[in-house]
């Protein structure tokens, strides 16, 4: 390229010392290189004019203008730059069309918004589960097409680690999971998944268990109450029947400890139990619940160390507090060996509450962390055969966290005892107690 433009710069210059040569031949050199200039303006804005109107309309022909020189190599130039620039396009254009044709063969919606949530694109998934159109809504604000508060906070948190639940805006008996990620220029990237079936499996599953558990509670409180019966009267009965009765009367206690938790826990999930959002005092609810697990401790010699923070006020439903904050405590006393300690602290800080109950038991393989709020699921089962645990305790406690904004952390190591936390927004902390009617 230097080369060739040295040869230009020679061209022009040997041009206009011909065009003087000529004039001073007639006596005339400058008006000679007046001449050679003037026509050398004369052709380059020409060339000029050509390159304007073919870059107006560089695809009204396939082949750049013809020229020779330095026009020539840019006419050339640019002409190849165009046809780079069209087969890049051409094939930008079937990937799009590629990624386009294979979201739309996707059963889940995905619709992409701005950051304010107007409407971009969408699949046709998207149509059918959320009712779009793209003859109108095409530029419109997602939030004025699915009208759900919910959804609406949801999109603005900018928080997007768990998915939304809702029924389908045009379609009530659609159950939509709604996943939003960021990317570009904080733009959305929406993704509706149909699960419906999912939702009635996991309905059927928690109706069967409430219905069950509550038809269960009648006939196994008859049987329990004969036991009663059977071993307040023991010295009456044989000797061979007594160990009998008294097996099967600490079994119909498990029994009912177990539907017990099954009712309050469908009662939890389905709502049935919904939170009152009262001023709950934490401190005289640890103070109680730590009396009572002392009492569960008995002779095993537990050590309790308890520390309330000034802050001590939660707004919450207090049985439902209560009933996971029991659960924490006890099960450490259940799960601690005998002398071991049990710290119960509560603090706040600019986050919110918080209650962390350690112990310094056998601790956790870390690999079960993950699961050990769901139903009946055991670390190890023979520890629950031990201590008479119902499997329900910890699925309580996340329901009853998730009801009052909160969540679970659960630290433990074998051997190094276990850390559960339960975390509290500071939306939820109270300055003081309601004041109460006179």
């Amino acid at each position: 390229m230097q080369h060739n433009w040295s040869k230009y710069v020679r061209w022009i210059i040997a041009f206009l010392i011909a065009c003087t040569a000529i004039g001073l031949f007639f006596g005339k050199p400058l008006y000679g290189l007046t001449v050679g200039l003037l026509a050398y303006l004369w052709w380059t804005l020409a060339q000029a004019k050509r390159l304007y109107h073919w870059l107006g309309n560089p695809s009204a022909s396939d082949e750049a203008p013809q020229s020779v020189g330095l026009w020539g190599d840019i006419f050339d130039g640019l002409h190849k730059l165009h046809q780079n620039h069209l087969r890049t396009q051409d094939k930008l254009r079937a990937q799009i069309n590629r990624v386009q044709e294979s979201t739309n063969a996707m059963r889940d919606g995905v619709i992409m918004t701005d950051s304010r949530g107007a409407m971009e694109w969408w699949n046709g998934s998207a149509e059918h589960l959320l009712g779009f159109r793209r003859s109108s809504d095409r530029g419109q604000l997602i939030h004025n097409l699915i009208r759900n508060p919910a959804f609406k906070a949801y999109f603005d948190s900018r928080d997007y680690r768990e998915p939304l639940e809702l029924n389908s805006p045009a379609k009530p008996h659609i159950h939509l999971q709604i996943q939003i990620s960021l990317f570009g220029d904080d733009d959305r990237l929406i993704v509706a998944k149909d699960v419906t079936r999912l939702y009635q499996l996991e309905q059927m599953r928690r109706d069967f268990v409430g219905n069950v558990s509550h038809e269960m509670r009648t006939p196994l409180t008859v049987i329990s109450g004969y036991l009663e019966t059977l071993v307040d009267n023991a010295d009456d009965l044989p000797p061979k029947w007594r160990r009998a009765i008294n097996t099967m009367a600490h079994q119909s206690s498990r029994m009912e400890a177990l539907i017990t938790d099954l009712i309050l826990l469908s009662r939890i999930e389905t709502g049935e139990q919904t939170v009152s959002d009262a001023v709950t005092d934490i401190r005289a609810m640890i103070h109680q619940i730590c009396y009572d697990a002392k009492a569960l401790s008995g002779e095993q010699g537990h050590e309790f160390n308890v520390s309330i923070g000034d802050r001590h006020l939660l707004t919450g439903d207090e049985s439902q507090l209560r009933s996971a904050f029991s659960n924490l405590i006890f099960n450490a006393v259940k799960y601690t060996p005998a002398g071991g300690s049990i710290t119960v602290i509560w603090e706040t800080d600019r986050d919110g509450g918080h209650l962390s109950v350690k112990d310094t038991g056998i601790g956790i393989d870390p690999v079960h962390i993950p699961r050990l709020t769901e139903r009946f699921y055991r670390a190890d089962p023979s520890r629950h055969k031990e201590t008479g645990g119902t499997g329900l305790g910890l699925a309580i406690v996340k329901h009853v966290l998730l009801n009052h904004d909160g969540n679970l952390e659960i630290r433990s190591q074998i051997g190094d005892g276990s850390e559960f936390i339960c975390h509290f927004p500071r939306e939820r902390l109270a300055e003081r107690l309601p004041e109460t009617a006179s």
